[in-house]
């Protein structure tokens, strides 16, 4: 099977492990505008084609490509490769706008394009041993999740690229929080109808120490040392992307919601509670050494939980969910099937942080989430069937 990459930057590392020619797939071919991106992919992968061209990548008819591109080139370029009829693989979030996502789906099923996005968190442990507990009773019919998200790398991460500047990323509560707003919709069973948001630049908005870093990435710049987060220096030229904000969710299963983002804590983890008629289950940690807590039985004031799971250890990335999510895609790009990522829950979850930004900038006000056409929405549930 060859696999082809375009872009192969920060998160070209999800490459390798669609990278075993021994068991049948390879990476074949690189594309990428920069020169750093062609000399880390020859490094990675010596017997691939190296190219800056797009055309030349679809010329080679590739059996599966990998979109790896920052967020705001993502339509551009899938669009391209779904058109070819090419399985692709596009990084989350799907797009920055919601015309954009709405367009690769469309493109998608016209074409009969198998699409994936890589929502990577619905392979995390933390997220499938929460959800198995949901859909195992636990804590009886879900009606309330909430979740907070701790940030604690946002200055290095978020505010010293392109990620700071809205032009590129439309804003945190899309390129951050989409990952989180997926995974309560999965834990919840369903997508947000109406959402009001509020945020704002709190401490990075300050900070005038700004410049271009060409070439730079954030391996480059990362480290523990930069703090406390005022102290930061060599911020993105443009810094107009909120660094906290805090967003209110109803969605179509009378299922209520919220998520708080925070860019500036001495932390980074995620918090997730899930409320149900007869219980509560809550996550300490996210990673190795985390646990979930599940009190199903009354008590009087707090109580120790009623049981503790300790979260799964798993090899790779994201704890265990990068090679997960790539080796799911290459079999859905093979043989297609049912897959725990789902482009529709891409789509709404770009919806729903497209539009939680819009009311967050603009006093908010709850805003209703638009709904995809029915015919798109039955192509994908019906599991992106080749000759529908």
């Amino acid at each position: 099977m060859k696999v082809g990459v375009v872009g192969y930057g920060l998160r070209g590392g999800l490459a390798k492990h669609a990278h075993h020619p021994a068991e049948g797939t390879a990476i074949t071919i690189v594309c990428d505008t920069s020169e750093r991106g062609r000399s880390d992919a020859r490094a990675a992968f010596p017997d691939a084609v190296l190219t800056a061209d797009l055309d030349e990548l679809l010329a080679a008819e590739p059996d599966a490509v990998l979109v790896l591109t920052p967020d705001h080139t993502h339509h551009a370029v899938a669009s391209r490769t779904l058109a070819a009829g090419i399985p692709t693989f596009v990084e989350k979030p799907l797009a920055t706008t919601v015309e954009d996502a709405t367009a690769l789906l469309e493109v998608a099923h016209e074409n009969r394009a198998r699409l994936y996005v890589g929502h990577n968190m619905r392979h995390m442990p933390v997220v499938t041993q929460m959800r198995d507990l949901v859909r195992a009773g636990r804590i009886g019919e879900v009606k309330a999740v909430w979740c907070r998200h701790f940030v604690g790398h946002g200055g290095d991460f978020y505010f010293k690229d392109w990620h700071a500047d809205r032009r590129n990323s439309t804003g945190l509560l899309l390129q951050k929080a989409a990952h989180d707003i997926d995974v309560i919709h999965w834990l919840a069973g369903g997508y947000t109808r109406r959402v009001a948001a509020m945020g704002g630049l709190q401490v990075y908005g300050g900070i005038t120490d700004r410049r271009e870093r060409p070439g730079e990435r954030m391996t480059d710049w990362y480290s523990l040392d930069n703090w406390p987060p005022a102290s930061q220096t060599g911020l993105n030229p443009v810094v107009d992307v909120e660094d906290l904000s805090m967003v209110h969710m109803a969605l179509d299963d009378d299922v209520f919601a919220s998520y708080e983002q925070c860019h500036f804590t001495p932390d980074y983890w995620r918090n997730y509670t899930v409320i149900g008629t007869a219980g509560r289950i809550e996550n300490l940690g996210d990673g190795p050494g985390g646990r979930i807590q599940v009190w199903d039985r009354r008590h009087a004031g707090w109580a120790e939980p009623d049981e503790v799971v300790p979260i799964e250890q798993a090899a790779g990335g994201h704890g265990g969910a990068d090679p997960r999510l790539i080796a799911e895609f290459l079999r859905f790009a093979r043989e297609g099937g049912e897959t725990d990522t789902s482009p529709v829950a891409a789509w709404q979850s770009v919806a729903t942080g497209v539009l939680a930004t819009r009311s967050l900038r603009d006093g908010g006000s709850a805003v209703d989430v638009p709904r995809l056409a029915p015919d798109v929405e039955a192509y994908f549930a019906a599991g992106q069937p080749r000759g529908a």
